[in-house]
């Protein structure tokens, strides 16, 4: 047993380095950025069979069907292929195939493509603060990019530009346009992410109901007075989603993010109960999970421009 732990323990890469010696491959060319192309040539490295933890932007492409792996505790289906994005310290895991040696995630390696770049490779450019922006790399896999062929073609292209900079051309400026390739990579994918979450509107036709509920049930169990203020990541725990790909959703379906959508149940909520209860602020904020009415009011006033007395007054 214990041998079995050990083979599965957590295994750190600090440099790109170790990850491509782990991996069976030559060393990177730039000791900073590397870019596995497994689409136009075949692949003869092996990926990591051990869970480990990225100290680096993971960017992977995989244009057809593969099989599973796991990131953190979610399980990421590969069968329609699809572009996903990995922040630095983050956990990747691969699951076993039954009576076999070789992990899902292996078989998977090729065809792909799989951009790693480490953080101190965007230093001194604005593509390190921004990078951040783009909330896609917090993500859980199973909300990976999903392309159509023309984009598929398009992510390629960018791909096989900066191959071709790693490849062949690493000069003075090498290093300012591959990271002009990167940022016109993390784009696109903005974009088609932003495609994604409109044609598959029609797959969340019930999502604020869900959420009104969720938020209802939680207020009426006295959760509130318990747990305090729902937070966007109880929401999203409770809907099976990451908190940045829930408040991306629902701000290209709404025009709210999740924060918001709490912010104006709760809202509504006080609202009723200022209207309709002789309930003091102090016993309607801590209802909410606020722990001090002031908070509560600060609040309030943002939403509606008025203190709690004052709308309260309204009714009486």
């Amino acid at each position: 047993m214990a041998s079995k732990k050990s083979n599965h323990s957590l295994k750190r890469f600090n440099t790109l380095a170790e990850v491509m010696e782990a991996s069976g491959f030559p060393p990177p060319k730039h000791p900073l950025i590397v870019l596995l192309n497994g689409v136009d040539k075949p692949l003869k490295g092996r990926a990591p069979n051990r869970s480990h933890v990225l100290n680096y932007y993971k960017i992977a492409f995989k244009p057809e069907a593969g099989g599973e792996l796991m990131y953190g505790q979610t399980k990421f289906d590969f069968k329609e292929g699809g572009l996903f994005f990995v922040a630095p310290q983050q956990i990747l895991s691969s699951i076993e195939e039954k009576d076999k040696e070789e992990t899902v995630e292996q078989t998977i390696l090729s065809p792909q493509v799989t951009l790693l770049i480490d953080p101190d490779f965007l230093l001194q450019y604005p593509l390190a603060q921004k990078i951040h922006q783009y909330h896609f790399f917090s993500y859980a896999t199973n909300e990976a990019l999903h392309l159509s062929t023309k984009e598929k073609e398009t992510m390629l292209s960018l791909f096989r530009a900066i191959e071709d900079e790693l490849e062949s051309r690493i000069d003075d400026m090498s290093h300012n346009v591959i990271i002009s390739q990167i940022e016109l990579l993390l784009n696109y994918a903005q974009r088609f992410y932003n495609r994604q979450f409109l044609t598959r509107k029609q797959n969340y036709p019930s999502l604020t109901d869900s959420i009104d509920q969720l938020l209802e049930g939680y207020f009426n169990s006295d959760k509130g007075m318990n747990a305090g203020v729902p937070t966007v990541n109880y929401v999203a725990d409770q809907l099976h989603m990451s908190a940045s790909y829930l408040s991306d959703l629902l701000r290209n379906l709404t025009g709210q993010n999740t924060q918001q959508i709490i912010h104006d149940k709760m809202i509504y909520r006080a609202k009723n109960k200022l209207s309709t209860t002789a309930l003091t602020i102090s016993q309607i904020a801590f209802e909410l999970g606020f722990e001090q009415p002031q908070s509560f009011s600060r609040l309030f006033k943002l939403k509606t421009n008025q203190s709690p007395q004052q709308y309260r007054a309204q009714f009486n």
